[in-house]
């Protein structure tokens, strides 16, 4: 594999975004691979996408390479064609047929079809920092119901009403297949799509450790955005990757930077009071994250002082300082590793323990129910 596929392989999912909307805007033939759904093991989890176009090559991964080169050759037949079509591919044999034996281990339901406007709305909303739900009937027994049909959130009513109920009686909150049956014994498969856009990561400082968070933070699907104290000119010019760099102080932090529920912060301006200022004002907001540099003495220095002072603190259960998990090393992108790790495993509401100690499946899983109607 060259350097340009593994490149276009392990997009983050914002890029995949911006290949669909590019794609759209030129007008070009292109198919769109989505997984449907998966049973057994697999690498990706549905909703995982892969655009193909026949004169620019693929973007974005729906396996670790069991398949991307048999979606390509399919893309040909479906772009001329025009009809999107379900595909299974079972990889649980013991033989090689499918990539390497690479052991997804696993049988994949994937979505093919040609990219049309009928993914504008989902890229709109996604760069608008807005979550959706796309709702496509995939597979169908009745006549009057087309595969590719497709409706949106909230109201579904591009699709036959009965349909568009089980939908929103599934309170869809991770993709997912929803088979609906009606009293003619009919059935319906319909693929939620749930598409949430990048959760937000703002970084606090503006040294030159800052550079690897925000590479790292930026390839697993944060949206960064670095803020200063001071020197926002040269920030700029630091950190062009970041989706905002801006000047701020400690005291005009929360009136410069939206935080809520949804932000993760890590705070390593390593500077003391431009540090405990800031982690106040942090404390007062929403954010489920603070990720405080530094060890732990300097953290209780920060509490002994906001005592002497009289200042009530919320909750410290956000605070997590020193900053990471504990995976070894000091050089700043074994560092960045250990600090965007911890932001992503209590994102997903997780520990960061090693994966041989997890009971169960390591991807979490959505229900399948049927809904009839």
């Amino acid at each position: 594999m060259s350097e340009t596929e593994r490149s276009e392989w392990s997009v983050p999912e914002r890029e995949l975004m911006a290949s669909i909307r590019e794609r759209l805007d030129a007008d070009g033939p292109a198919m769109l691979a989505t997984v449907v759904d998966v049973r057994g093991s697999a690498y990706r989890r549905p909703g995982a996408k892969m655009v193909v176009s026949p004169t620019e090559g693929g973007v974005g991964a729906i396996t670790a390479g069991c398949l991307e080169d048999e979606v390509r050759n399919l893309a040909d037949r479906v772009i001329d064609d025009g009809k999107p079509t379900l595909e299974t591919f079972d990889l649980t044999g013991d033989d090689d047929e499918w990539g390497l034996g690479v052991g997804c281990n696993g049988i994949i339901d994937l979505f093919l079809e040609p990219l049309d406007e009928g993914m504008r709305p989902a890229v709109e909303a996604y760069e608008a920092g807005e979550a959706i739900t796309v709702a496509t009937v995939v597979a169908s027994d009745d006549e009057t119901v087309d595969v590719g049909e497709r409706a949106y959130s909230d109201d579904f009513d591009g699709l036959p009403e009965e349909i568009g109920d089980a939908i929103r009686a599934a309170d869809i909150e991770r993709s997912r297949t929803i088979d609906v049956e009606t009293d003619e014994g009919t059935v319906t498969t319909v693929f939620a799509d749930r598409i949430v856009p990048p959760t937000e990561l703002v970084i606090l400082g503006g040294g030159h450790d800052v550079a690897p968070v925000v590479d790292l933070a930026l390839n697993v699907d944060f949206r960064v955005t670095v803020a200063t104290f001071r020197g926002a000119d040269r920030a700029r010019e630091r950190f062009p990757d970041a989706d905002r760099v801006l000047s701020t102080s400690p005291r005009s932090l929360t009136d410069d930077v939206a935080f809520d529920g949804d932000t993760y912060v890590v705070v390593m301006s390593h500077n003391f009071i431009d540090d405990r200022l800031a982690l106040a004002d942090l404390l007062a907001t929403d954010v489920p994250y603070v990720g405080l540099m530094g060890p732990q003495e300097r953290f209780e220095q920060m509490l002994d002082e906001f005592e002497e002072e009289g200042e009530a603190l919320g909750d410290l259960d956000p605070v997590y300082t020193p900053v990471g998990l504990d995976l070894g090393g000091g050089a700043p992108y074994q560092v960045a590793h250990s600090i965007v790790a911890e932001a992503l495993a209590v994102k997903n509401g997780r520990e960061g323990s090693h994966l041989r100690t997890v009971d169960g499946t390591v991807h979490d899983r959505a229900e399948t129910p049927s809904e009839t109607h």
